[in-house]
């Protein structure tokens, strides 16, 4: 009985204690709250979790071959390549590029409308490029970092960075190509901004915006200083190593572009009328405030864009037209990725000389010592035709073509400097004519898998003639020799490999 009494009382001690120690346990968790999917803006939104906003992960992975060219898939006259027109054993035949792009998407419903954020991030990395010889040192950078948007929209406000207003909406791909279309404008990589733009109803929109041209790469065209050089010589090998018409003579900002559009969006297209104007403001004459300077200039551009669609030729089948004019604002003409200067190399039937040569120079305006600001005048056109085959294969062809004018007073400075190399016979006008015809063919096999060949023909058609004796060009491994001013041409292969998700 007492081993009894024993066992029943440990037995009851040790419920106690288990007791105890139950009613000690913290409370159970919460049921995890799982994402859901926002279907208010469209598929592939899911709201975060213990919030009212919706997001959206989108972008692409994409593998590319560039033949007969080098660049941002440019031809062998960017300046980007350095040695792209160089057209010889410092040239790279061909050029690869990896790349990832990334989006992300915000969008909260508030009692003023919605709230919007988007963020677009590219991750690149290139085939380097040979910037020197004796010996040959490559570029540095291969990868890269692009911010090409950063935005937030409220009450048809935009503010931050995304594409210009002035922009047609397939920017300089009106068919695909490669993204030195000349024809119109392209600030597909971004411009810092503020713009408000109205909705008319019907699908008319009204937009305005204050723009930023500094904010990217060859954003603004040259604003040369025809009389900046040391001496005519070194204006004259300025002119051959690098086509620069003059020392570089921006000053600090004063003012952003101000830019505006129209646009109609309709079942069977849509149609834009674009405007900007954009602020010339030189540094000084010479490297210091006393050497004084020009007053400044206003440019500006104008630009018309058509969208026809689903056209008699095939569903889904579309055409692109566009056309501009610009004084004073030719990089809406030339655009962005269009370098700003560039050499290219060739033979020559020329007996003595020893190669040709083709210079292209894009400016805003010229100026010489205690002279004002004279502007250049652009005008192009642009358009492509892109027709489905079936759900899996699409053909396009494409062009754009271009042409830029100096004015007479900058005539007479840049060729003043040109006539230190001049020979016998040369004749000196740096305008001259651009021009990019092409066709591509996209298939997909898959949904947002897609390989493209796209197959495309250059030409400068530069309004310099006769022949020059230029000093060596040691980065390009050109030697002081006599030149053939000669046109151009260039054939571009390029092959795309993308995954969209």
């Amino acid at each position: 009985m007492k081993f009894k009494g024993l066992l029943l009382g440990s037995a009851a001690a040790l419920l106690a204690v288990g007791g105890a120690q139950a009613a000690d346990l913290p409370v159970k968790a919460k049921a995890v709250e799982y994402v859901k999917i926002c279907s208010l803006y469209g598929a592939g939104f899911y709201y975060i979790p213990g919030t009212d906003t919706c997001i959206k992960l989108g972008g692409y992975v994409r593998a590319d071959a560039i033949f007969g060219g080098s660049g941002d898939y440019a031809f062998n006259y960017s300046t980007a390549a350095v040695n792209g027109g160089s057209n010889n054993r410092l040239t790279n035949y061909y050029y690869t590029r990896a790349r990832m792009d990334l989006n992300v998407d915000t969008r909260t419903a508030t009692e003023y409308g919605v709230v919007r954020t988007y963020a677009d991030m590219i991750f690149s990395y290139d085939t380097a490029n040979v910037t020197s010889s004796s010996p040959s040192a490559f570029s540095t950078g291969n990868p890269s970092l692009g911010l090409y948007h950063a935005f937030i929209q409220f009450a048809g406000f935009t503010m931050g960075r995304t594409v210009s207003i002035f922009d047609a909406p397939w920017q300089s791909y009106p068919a695909g190509g490669p993204d030195t279309i000349p024809g119109g404008s392209n600030h597909v990589t971004g411009i810092n901004q503020f713009a408000y733009t109205a909705d008319f109803g019907q699908g008319i929109t009204g937009s305005i915006a204050l723009e930023e041209p500094t904010t990217q790469s060859n954003g603004q065209g040259n604003l040369w200083n025809a009389s900046g050089f040391a001496s005519p010589a070194a204006a004259a090998t300025a002119l051959i190593t690098g086509s620069s018409y003059g020392s570089s003579d921006w000053g600090g900002t004063r003012s952003p572009d101000i830019v505006g559009a129209i646009r109609v969006d309709q079942a069977w297209g849509l149609a834009q009328f674009s405007v900007g104007a954009h602020n010339l403001h030189a540094a000084y004459y010479g490297a210091t405030e006393p050497t004084g300077h020009p007053s400044d200039k206003w440019g500006w551009a104008v630009q018309g864009s058509l969208s026809i669609k689903n056209i008699p030729t095939g569903a889904g089948d579309s055409i692109n037209l566009q056309a501009v004019y610009t004084d004073g604002m030719s990089k809406e003409n030339f655009q962005v990725l269009f370098p700003a200067t560039f050499v290219m190399f060739s033979g020559t039937g020329v007996p003595g000389a020893y190669q040709s040569v083709g210079l292209a120079g894009i400016a805003d305006g010229v100026f010489g010592a205690g002279g004002s600001i004279e502007t250049v005048k652009t005008w192009g056109v642009r358009g492509g035709y892109t027709h489905n085959w079936s759900p899996y294969w699409v053909s396009a062809i494409y062009g754009g073509y271009a042409q830029l004018k100096y004015g007479d007073g900058s005539k007479a400075l840049i060729c003043g400097n040109f006539a230190s190399i001049a020979n016998a016979g040369a004749t000196c006008n740096p305008d001259f004519n651009f021009g990019v015809v092409g066709v591509n063919t996209v298939w997909t096999p898959v949904k947002n898998l897609a390989f493209t060949a796209d197959l495309s023909y250059s030409r400068l058609d530069q309004k310099f003639s006769g022949t020059i004796t230029a000093p060596a060009i040691l980065t390009a491994a050109k030697p002081a020799a006599v030149y053939e001013l000669k046109d151009q041409n260039s054939l571009t292969l390029m092959l795309r490999a993308q995954r969209t998700f």
